[in-house]
């Protein structure tokens, strides 16, 4: 059923989901409960698109009644399966939105996410930028492209307290991976600028740095891992993005992301 109404990277991260409360002991499971965004308070972005374009549009969204949008979601036609379908949310830091640049009826402008040399910056600059947040803490691209934000801050954070988390016992290195979601969507905001919501893949390897010692994998790991202990694990996470974008060539912004584990995998202790 997931499957009629989601893909993409949403679809892989709602899985994970799935995958992981399935190798939760029964007694840890929570219930599902349902549960909507509030239709009545969405706010929808949709642009004018020439045909053989892919059609897509964005909508702000809130889980609570008469709350201010506090996601963005962007929904797809998928023409092999002829339904829209939701292929990307992102939590905000900020229910304050960008000012998405609207024609006298309405419509949004659609402009190109990847190669468009009238922004600072495209998808593929704003991708390696996260990336290297979380793998440098920002020192390659990632603070030269994004100002500080709370979304920023809190990838370099994670840089900051994984990677030092075993002291002398062990490393834990962030790094890009193959990126199946490439897809990117942009929306020209009124100041002549952008909204580019993306979507990007990395991993994390824990290894120990002495031998005798082993990763003892959690009850969330359980899935994947199977309680076996390991001599390393590299844990692989889906992620959803959104960055304002400028015209000149300033810093980006990024307003948001949202990641989910999706895979994890290791060599077992020999016995």
């Amino acid at each position: 059923m997931l499957d009629t109404v989601e893909d993409g990277p949403l679809y892989a991260m709602s899985i994970s989901d799935y995958t992981e409360t399935e190798g939760l002991p029964a007694a840890d499971r929570k219930p599902y409960k349902p549960w909507s965004y509030d239709s009545a308070n969405a706010e929808l972005y949709i642009p004018r698109l020439e045909a053989g374009q892919d059609r897509w549009f964005a909508a702000a969204l809130s889980e609570q009644k008469g709350k201010a949008p506090s996601r963005l979601a962007v929904f797809a036609g998928r023409p092999q399966h002829k339904r829209w379908e939701m292929v990307s949310v992102v939590d905000l830091d900020s229910q304050k939105l960008p000012d998405i640049a609207l024609d006298r009826d309405g419509y949004a402008t659609a402009v190109p996410a990847a190669g468009n040399k009238q922004l600072a910056a495209d998808a593929d600059l704003l991708r390696a930028a996260v990336l290297d947040n979380f793998a440098t803490g920002g020192t390659d691209t990632g603070t030269k492209v994004f100002a500080p934000t709370k979304a920023s801050k809190r990838q370099i954070e994670v840089h900051g307290k994984t990677g030092t988390r075993y002291r002398n016992q062990g490393t834990t290195v962030f790094a890009g991976a193959a990126n199946r979601y490439t897809d990117a969507y942009a929306l020209r905001t009124t100041d002549g600028g952008a909204l580019i919501l993306f979507s990007h893949t990395h991993t994390q390897t824990d290894a120990f740095a002495h031998s005798g010692l082993q990763i003892n994998p959690g009850k969330d790991d359980r899935a994947w891992l199977h309680d076996v202990p390991r001599t390393s694990i590299t844990y692989t996470f889906v992620c959803n993005d959104a960055a304002i974008v400028p015209a000149k060539a300033e810093t980006s912004r990024l307003i948001g992301y949202t990641c989910a584990r999706t895979d994890a995998s290791g060599p077992p202790v020999a016995s």
